[in-house]
């Protein structure tokens, strides 16, 4: 099969469940607004789900990537996959045990005293959740896109179902019947923190059903193979932390650069509207998934270059088609989140432009995952982390949750660029990027024509500014008429 069509197939597969779980688990922004009215609320959520994202980068150390390189280039990749399990299960216990036992003093400093549940809970989220990263990435090594789909939309749906069940039926009854049974069920003291219940009970249950991968660990322990392995990983841990720095550590801080009396409500609007851009990190994470394999797979081609280019570009021109289809559309899209997190919205051009360039980022660090100069990646992704903490420092301040969105654009900005530049160096791909900053300002030019739309009947107002989308998609076919008609020759033969 062409490489290229194949990796398609697979991002459209991984693509089927990330895009319906995210929008399955998407339902719960709506829900979790309206439920809970106060934005304070939902900043509780926002803030233990950062620390969870830290956490879950730590416990796996960057073992999923160096599952991938050894597996491809050693003679037993059972061997290599036991040996990395083994490591990541004696390394869970050894870091989840002493967090739970302290849970106390824990909860204090994160000024949650008298809550260690929260942390016993977010903790027991991410051991279960790195006790089955590896099993995913091996089925994504395998090409077992089917398998890893259903399993995903599994734990999405054990934890929507007990979301629902809890937090909307149960709290129902005790607000309207509470002499019913469901009503026995809630507790108010417990709240939005019933999401991280359903989180745990999920992760277990999907452990369960990767019950058989485990079985591979019966090929041995290989102590030399982990080192060789820690030494390829270890710097990708540093990537991971640094990124969860770009992409959480906005939410942390504005509970401790703003206010105390008006700071969660800060994070519960900002970590809402963040929900509404994830729209385009949905596209971007099922192309991930797909893509990662593929730039290993085929990195020994000699026209592996010119497929790297080609890639790249297609993923821009949906990225860029992402964002403005999203944008033309905030007319109902803005109805996702409750009337009191919407104060918030004006963040949502900046977060989508800004994964956009993540999305960039991530396809351009493969020079340095397959030139095996990992230490790189990670000074790109120490540089982006120290962007993110000196522009939140001094933005939040000033412009609250709208300089954490400045800062995170202005980080992944940046951390293409660098990468691009010291990639061009190392490993040259032949990128069009002219053509692709092109694109990406004839969306941002539109989005913001399309804004100016005003019309006294909405549904019109609607249509008019998607009629914005009309001339970006000439603008791509026309310029791309080469690559359409081999397409439709391919496609008709």
């Amino acid at each position: 099969m062409n490489p290229l069509r194949k990796l398609a197939g697979e991002t459209a597969i991984y693509g089927l469940s990330t895009i319906v779980g995210r929008l399955l688990n998407y339902v719960l922004v709506p829900f979790f607004t309206y439920v809970f009215g106060q934005p304070a609320d939902l900043g509780l959520n926002t803030e233990f789900y950062a620390y969870i994202s830290f956490l879950g980068v730590i416990f796996t150390y960057g073992m999923e990537a160096a599952l991938f390189r050894f597996g491809t280039t050693e003679d037993d990749p059972a061997r290599v996959y036991a040996t990395a399990q083994r490591a990541v299960l004696v390394s869970t216990l050894a870091l989840a045990v002493p967090v739970m036992v302290w849970a106390g003093p824990i909860a204090g400093a994160l000024r949650h005293g008298g809550h260690p549940e929260y942390v016993v809970w977010s903790m027991l989220i991410v051991a279960l959740d790195a006790l089955t990263a590896l099993p995913f990435a091996r089925l994504r090594a395998a090409h077992r896109a089917w398998r890893f789909a259903s399993l995903k939309l599994a734990n999405i749906a054990v934890n929507l179902a007990i979301n629902f069940f809890l937090i909307g039926w149960c709290k129902w009854h005790y607000e309207h019947a509470p002499e019913s049974l469901w009503a026995q069920f809630y507790d108010p003291r417990i709240g939005i923190a019933y999401a991280f219940i359903a989180n745990a009970v999920a992760s277990g249950v999907t452990l369960l059903l990767l019950a058989p991968e485990f079985r591979g660990l019966g090929a041995g322990f290989d102590a030399t193979l982990l080192k060789r392995m820690l030494r390829y990983a270890l710097p990708l841990l540093v990537v991971g932390l640094a990124g969860m720095v770009n992409e959480t550590l906005d939410r942390i801080l504005l509970k401790y650069l703003l206010p105390e009396e008006t700071a969660l409500t800060a994070v519960g609007i900002y970590g809402a509207c963040y929900k509404i851009s994830i729209i385009m990190s949905l596209f971007i994470q099922a192309f991930r998934y797909a893509a990662e394999p593929f730039f290993y797979a085929h990195a020994a081609s000699e026209r592996a270059p010119e497929t790297y280019a080609f890639v790249m570009k297609a993923f821009v021109v949906c990225c860029a088609g992402i964002y403005l289809g999203t944008l033309v559309n905030m007319a109902w899209i803005q109805y996702l989140v409750g009337p009191n997190y919407r104060a918030g919205l004006g963040v949502v051009p900046i977060l989508l432009l800004a994964n956009l360039c993540l999305g960039v980022y991530y396809n351009l660090s493969i020079w340095y995952k397959l030139t095996d100069r990992t230490g790189a990646g990670a000074l790109i992704t120490l540089f982006g982390a120290a962007v993110t903490l000196a522009l939140n420092w001094l933005l939040i301040p000033r412009l609250g949750y709208l300089g954490s969105a400045w800062a995170t654009l202005a980080c992944y900005a940046l951390m293409a660029a660098v990468s691009y530049r010291a990639g061009q160096r190392h490993y040259p791909v032949p990128y069009e990027s002219g053509r692709l900053l092109v694109y990406v300002g004839a969306a941002i030019l539109l989005a913001s024509g399309a804004a100016r739309i005003v019309l006294d009947a909405p549904v019109l107002e609607l249509l008019a500014r998607n009629l914005m989308l009309l001339p970006f998609i000439a603008l791509v076919l026309w310029w791309e008429r080469p690559a359409v008609a081999r397409l439709l020759r391919a496609r008709a033969a």
